[in-house]
């Protein structure tokens, strides 16, 4: 069989929904379109049925297929938690078997939990054969519209994860564990370090780990609901040096509270801020809705491409900082920005990108509907005084169809969805506001490309797509696609 194609299906195989993901990711998905909304994107789709017969010709998938279907996955690597894997799925014409795999599986591993875990599915692969996997299933996708420019990976790439989350249980014993999910299930895997975690974020769990029985502080117990510990969530400014500790517990009453904090600095003076966060909720989702600062200010600063952004336990932050200052330059440079350009950030979260972009253009707006994300946008963009950006909490969609009802425009959208991608609700309110240019930062190339298979067929052509190694050894791949606006609309 070729070697690329038995990688594909050891890579990208099928998989359920990851049973937890990181609170505060960006903006939520409005669902489908309706009425002329779902009857453009229909018949855009059956535009492109031609071209879907040439590649099925070729063995290859439609661009806007749905990988799922054929046997591949791509996983939220903000999550330490996976779900379990479901068989292997075929690729064009050929299939394969399970045990042509497991053989191969059968080798030890760099990580001794890695087989448990399921977050690291390239840790035993060569990084330049890894990049080179990641390069070809992007090109797949978008063999369509554009040549994929080379991958750019990372010059040291372990230890990059600068947010570390540990689960918090106990063994048969009483003995507290820390680690992450075993995958598909909610039983707790011990892990003392992790190749991917920032060294200090590792080394500040196994202390917090170490006190507490000396403290009588019981873990969590998922079956039956008794203990206090449930996780905890270290957050690293990587330029600043900055560290936060998270608590997540079931009650807003930690014991000792002045000595833990003294006993922990004390191992660990290089920690700036404590928060205690209460989660009594018997749910996946890592932070509860109350919190509250022990020690510090409660958040972190660090700086990113030479502004300074304010990072609270909930705020969604990039956790791979030297890969996301490329992503963002190149996102930038992508929109190739004179000084004078109206630029519209939809899904800015904290405001990153378009504080960063605001150096380059002559007015940001930026869009995001979680209230918590704005006023820190708000902040950060005081922060740096920047005094061409306005932030306002709204659905993008319903903000870009308020502004092309009022006349408005804007030269370029960033756009920088979820895992699941845009809607057609979004991109028909962009298609009405009609940028002349729209930069695409996609965090799964699956969704990019069914995105792309209506963008481009309503005026818009595709010019590059770079990708980016966010999340080494792992399927993840970020990707930045530049659009440009060359016509009316085929539909």
């Amino acid at each position: 069989m070729a070697r690329k194609n038995q990688d594909f299906v050891k890579y990208f195989k099928k998989n359920d929904e990851n049973v937890a993901n990181d609170t505060g990711r960006k903006e939520k998905k409005s669902g489908t379109g309706k009425g002329k909304t779902a009857s453009k994107a229909g018949e855009a789709q059956n535009r492109a049925a031609s071209k879907d017969s040439d590649r099925k010709k070729k063995g290859l998938s439609k661009p806007g297929e749905d990988k799922r279907k054929a046997g591949f996955r791509y996983e939220e690597s903000g999550s330490r938690a996976v779900s379990k894997s479901k068989g292997f799925g075929d690729r064009g014409k050929t299939s394969y078997k399970n045990d042509e795999i497991v053989e191969k599986d059968k080798k030890p591993s760099r990580c001794p939990v890695s087989r448990k875990c399921g977050a690291c599915q390239m840790i035993d692969m060569e990084y330049h054969k890894q990049l080179k996997i990641k390069h070809d299933r992007v090109q797949e996708l978008l063999n369509d519209y554009c040549t994929v420019e080379s991958f750019i990976g990372m010059e040291h790439p372990e230890n990059y994860r600068c947010k570390v989350h540990a689960v918090f249980t106990h063994d048969k014993k009483g003995n507290p564990v820390s680690g992450i999910y075993k995958e598909g299930t909610h039983e707790v895997v011990p892990v003392k370090e992790c190749l991917l975690e920032d060294k200090k974020a590792d080394a500040i769990i196994a202390t917090i780990r170490g006190m507490l029985k000396s403290f009588k502080i019981k873990t969590f117990d998922e079956d039956n609901g008794f203990g206090l510990l449930r996780h905890v969530l270290i957050r690293v400014g990587h330029n600043s040096g900055e560290i936060m500790v998270v608590l997540v517990l079931t009650s807003p009453i930690l014991p000792s509270k002045n000595n833990f904090v003294k006993a922990l600095r004390d191992k660990h003076p290089e920690i700036t801020t404590i928060v205690v966060n209460v989660n009594d909720k018997q749910t996946s989702m890592i932070l509860g809705d109350k919190e509250k600062a022990i020690y510090g200010p409660g958040y972190i600063t660090d700086t990113m491409c030479g502004m300074k952004f304010k990072i609270s336990p909930k705020s969604f932050y990039q956790v791979n900082p030297v890969q996301t200052e490329i992503l963002y330059n190149k996102a930038i440079e992508l929109a190739d920005l004179k000084g004078k350009e109206r630029v519209l950030d939809c899904y800015c979260g904290v405001g990153t990108i378009g504080i960063i972009a605001s150096k380059k253009a002559g007015e940001v707006i930026g869009v995001e509907l979680n209230q918590d994300a704005v006023k820190d946008a708000i902040i950060n963009a005081k922060m740096n005084e920047v005094k061409n950006i306005t932030f306002y909490q709204n659905d993008a969609s319903k903000f870009m169809l308020q502004m092309a009802d009022a006349g408005e425009k804007v030269d370029v959208v960033f756009m920088d969805p979820p895992r699941s991608g845009s809607t057609p609700v979004f991109l028909q309110a962009m298609f009405r506001l009609a940028p002349t240019r729209v930069v695409y930062i996609s965090c799964s190339p699956d969704s990019l490309a069914n995105d792309l298979a209506l963008i481009t067929t309503h005026g818009y052509k595709v010019e590059k797509a770079i990708p980016v190694d966010m999340f080494p050894f792992t399927r993840s791949v970020e990707t930045v696609v530049l659009l440009t606006k060359t016509g009316s609309s085929k539909g």
